[in-house]
């Protein structure tokens, strides 16, 4: 897959630029915007128009000679680089590119880079929570920024319809933003801008243009936009390929976290019965076989399948006591629910007619389960995706190769195994 960025400024690009090389993109910089690279190991390419504050004119042939070669590049996502402080010849741009991509094309304007203070809330962009136009770029002696509200300053510039979508919807979630997205396209908007006031929001704003696949949405933003739309997008073209998230540890902190993740991605998650596991007979491999069975079914439906054992409601088993009912240990009941969990987990992603993308494990004692049942014999640790939580590759076994992302069961905030399962996309 190629993606291609038209970028008005140079360094601006390269920011942009290494945000896709994070994704797995061999990216080069053109700085001759009527150049294109000669190798075929680029698949991402940022082409420098140096254009911000020449005059439109200039602007206009820069940026369709770039889309008339990206074009010829045969590009699947075609992005426009644009300032956080939304300085430039941003109107002029997105007309003359909405021109070149054809009347399916519509620009998704999202100046909002929260890692470096940049918000919009409201229509308006804030840096540091300061409306941008007081803050220094309004006195820039080249070009001064007089407007934040963004959907008016993009009025002002362009001629097609501009449509803007409120924080209540973005807070609403994908299929939200998907919907007022839709139906402003279907009013004759060719540009939206839409509220962010978080990298979360960006997430879902991207995910929401990724089920648009009757349109080519073309991100228009500084660069976090663009990085999330190419992973949604290419994730939307992979539907084949899943996630596993095995989570066994039942604790404040987990639920939180699992907690976060369903409500990001909207996934059912695949409920274990724990007591059932917590057996030394038949019981045990009744519930391994209907939770294989399930999870089987629910990967026809689900990209991410989250199997656990912290059901709503569940309580915390006496172990001791259960264990003493059957003549064992309550190490050896603990031990009989990681293994559950680690063999429903091996025989879902070894008989899956699916590619499996990646594997999430929370809490020691299952990632060791998984790991003897599937009789790998080790982990190739690769990152440290947050601390205690790693990336790496099975080594040996049923599942060699394949990826894992480990963390403790009290390891991470909130947002740990959503942020880990994110990792994992991102590396298809």
């Amino acid at each position: 897959m190629k993606i291609g960025v038209i970028a008005d400024d140079l360094t601006g690009g390269n920011g942009t630029g290494v945000k896709l090389t994070k994704l797995g993109y061999n990216v080069a910089t053109m700085v001759f915007y009527d150049h294109l690279p000669s190798s075929d190991q680029i698949n991402g390419v940022i082409v420098d128009t140096d254009s911000r504050y020449v005059k439109r004119e200039v602007a206009h042939r820069r940026v369709k000679t770039v889309a008339e070669n990206l074009k010829k590049w045969e590009t699947d996502i075609v992005c426009k680089r644009i300032d956080s402080t939304v300085r430039g010849n941003i109107g002029v741009e997105l007309d003359t590119l909405l021109d070149e991509l054809g009347t399916q094309a519509v620009a998704v304007v999202v100046p909002a880079y929260p890692d470096s203070g940049r918000i919009v809330s409201g229509g308006y962009l804030l840096v540091h929570g300061v409306p941008v136009q007081l803050s220094d770029v309004g006195k820039d002696p080249v070009k001064p920024v007089t407007e934040s509200h963004v959907p008016k300053l993009v009025e002002k510039q362009s001629k097609f319809n501009v449509a803007s979508i409120g924080l209540e919807t973005i807070l609403a979630g994908k299929q939200a933003i998907e919907s007022k997205m839709q139906e402003a396209i279907d009013a004759g908007a060719r540009i939206i801008v839409p509220d962010v006031i978080t990298n979360e929001d960006i997430d879902a704003v991207a995910g929401a243009m990724a089920e648009l696949e009757a349109y080519q949405m073309v991100p228009t933003d500084p660069g976090p936009l663009t990085a999330a739309f190419a992973r949604a997008f290419s994730r939307k073209r992979m539907k084949d390929k899943k996630i596993i998230v095995t989570v066994g540890s039942v604790t404040s902190n987990s639920s939180k976290q699992l907690q976060y993740l369903k409500d990001k991605t909207n996934l059912r998650p695949i409920y274990v019965d724990s007591k059932k596991l917590a057996t030394v007979d038949g019981v045990w491999d009744e519930e391994v076989d209907r939770v294989i069975a399930l999870a089987k079914q629910e990967m026809e439906k689900q990209d991410i399948l989250l199997i656990t054992t912290d059901a709503p409601g569940s309580e915390i088993l006496d172990l001791k006591t259960l264990g003493a009912q059957q003549g064992v240990s309550q190490d050896a009941l603990a031990k009989r629910i990681a293994d559950g969990l680690g063999k429903i987990t091996r025989v879902v992603v070894q008989e899956s007619k699916f590619e499996i993308g990646g594997c999430f494990s929370s809490g020691g004692d299952v990632t060791a389960s998984l790991c003897s049942i599937s009789r790998a014999e080790g982990i190739q640790l690769l990152d440290e995706i947050l601390p205690l939580i790693a990336y790496g590759k099975f080594m040996g076994g049923y599942l060699d190769g394949i990826p894992i992302v480990t963390k403790g069961g009290t390891a991470g905030g909130m947002k740990a195994i959503y942020t880990s399962v994110k990792y994992l996309e991102a590396k298809f």
